[in-house]
């Protein structure tokens, strides 16, 4: 009987040491470094942190209210939002801009301000949150913020009227934090 006491209390030790040495969790996503104008407003609270990985379409069309002229135009995304551990949790595409989670749950949101972020990378932007269908992660969410931007600007490559309607694809990798009321 001693020794089992004593195994479970050497046991018990060893659990309590292992978890005192356990690393906190990480805090949730902090906007204090952003620009103001991607802020999400007080009164809303991190619910969810993804990251976007795909691709940004974009067509050579002419340019609005210049004749003659072309420009390389956003067509769209098309991405899977994964979880900070690496799994699959949804996707996003678009238009309109849709953010999917896994569980059916889908959200269109228009753009409320965008910030630069250096020479290369899609700019940060805010949206407002359209009211979610279906039930699950996206029911309630009231903003999303898209942070750490990497990549996904417009073809380097010449858009000229003779590449008119030609279309090409960049790779990305965004955040996207999404906010619901406290």
């Amino acid at each position: 009987m001693l020794f089992k006491t004593t195994l479970a209390a050497t046991a018990a030790l060893a659990l309590s040491a292992c978890a005192s040495n356990m690393s906190a969790p990480a805090p949730l996503f902090s906007q204090a470094s952003l620009p103001d104008a991607v802020k999400v407003p007080a009164g809303h609270r991190v619910a969810m942190e993804t990251v976007g990985v795909g691709e940004i379409t974009y067509e050579c069309r002419d340019k609005k209210d210049a004749a003659g002229q072309t420009e390389w135009v956003f067509v769209g995304p098309d991405a899977k939002l994964l979880s900070r551990s690496g799994q699959q949790v949804g996707k996003y595409y678009g238009p309109p801009a849709t953010w999917e989670s896994n569980d059916g749950s889908k959200l269109t949101a228009p753009q409320v301000a965008v910030a630069p972020n250096g020479a290369g990378n899609i700019p940060l932007q805010l949206v407002k949150a359209n009211p979610a269908t279906g039930m699950g992660a996206m029911t309630g969410v009231t903003y999303i913020q898209r942070v750490a931007t990497q990549g996904g600007v417009a073809p380097a490559t010449p858009c000229t009227p003779a590449t008119k309607g030609q279309k090409q694809v960049v790779k990305y990798q965004a955040d996207y934090i999404f906010y619901k009321a406290s």
